[in-house]
């Protein structure tokens, strides 16, 4: 390949029409990165659970919290929004892992106020900027009638927090191999996943085993579409976070062109680690 054909240009040459802003960080875990406004500020939306989940690990195996303790379902927690416990009775309780659970894999917005009640806004800050994430802030708990901003990060520092992940070094190697399979469970990657070759992602019916998957979590509101985690492939794996924002279209619906070009930067990033056989660049 020459050396001025980057990943990098060949990603803004498919960006020179798209309506909006996008930064774009992928780490293919071997020293080499491909970055496009890797320090740009973004909300958060609900990428800032991956931030309250390490919190939660952290706290736990500190002995400040528990992974056992039970949690309860009360009528002020209610928002609206996505998850699971909306649809549920008052008074009902779970595990605080099972809530933590919920808040990532569908994105539950009541499971995840009563993780931040539970753990403490400022605990959950804290926590962040020991992880070394220092552009990244949970400014309030999620309530669209009151407050107009969840959280604010950048594209390095969640890239930073898969690749701690990646690497079993977030918080322990016993805490990421927990927190990974909840992340490997998670319902909404179409944005990394949208244009992947479907072959490789469907074990179920093609009976081979996945070669190609995901642990990840996304977000999304009226300002931003995140989506970032890792990728595992038959060469290995590598961490790809893609932030969206200044867009004309603040409606969320399937086809919104943040989610069409990040599917698209994502699918270039995928090629090339496959074409080079486990990195981003020679």
């Amino acid at each position: 390949m020459h050396p001025s054909l980057t990943l990098e240009k060949r990603i803004s040459a498919e960006l020179a029409s798209y309506d909006g802003q996008m930064s774009v960080y992928a780490d293919d875990l071997k020293g080499n990165t491909v970055m496009i406004g890797p320090d740009e500020l973004f909300e958060t939306a609900s990428t800032i659970k991956t931030y309250i989940l390490a919190c939660l690990f952290d706290q736990a195996e500190r002995g400040e919290a528990s992974l056992d303790d039970m949690l309860t379902y009360r009528e002020e927690h209610f928002i609206n929004g996505s998850g699971l416990f909306r649809e549920l009775s008052f008074g009902t309780a779970m595990k605080v892992k099972d809530v933590a659970t919920l808040m990532i894999i569908i994105s539950d917005n009541i499971a995840t106020n009563m993780m931040i009640e539970y753990l403490g806004q400022d605990t959950i800050n804290t926590c962040i900027q020991k992880l070394g994430c220092t552009n990244t802030v949970l400014h309030n708990p999620i309530d669209f009638d009151k407050y107009d901003r969840l959280g604010t990060t950048t594209p390095r520092d969640y890239a930073g927090m898969f690749v701690r992940l990646a690497k079993g070094e977030l918080i322990s190697p016993a805490a990421s191999a927990q927190m990974r399979e909840i992340f490997r469970r998670q319902h909404y990657n179409s944005t990394l996943t949208r244009h992947f070759p479907q072959y490789f992602l469907d074990s179920e019916d093609t009976g081979e085993e996945e070669l190609i998957y995901v642990a990840s979590k996304s977000g999304s509101m009226n300002a931003c579409r995140n989506d970032g985690g890792i990728v595992h492939t038959p060469y290995g794996e590598y961490v790809i976070v893609i932030m969206n924002k200044n867009f004309s279209d603040p409606i969320y619906h399937d086809g919104h062109p943040a989610m069409e070009f990040g599917a698209r930067v994502s699918r270039m990033i995928l090629d090339q680690y496959l074409a080079l056989e486990g990195r981003l660049t020679l």
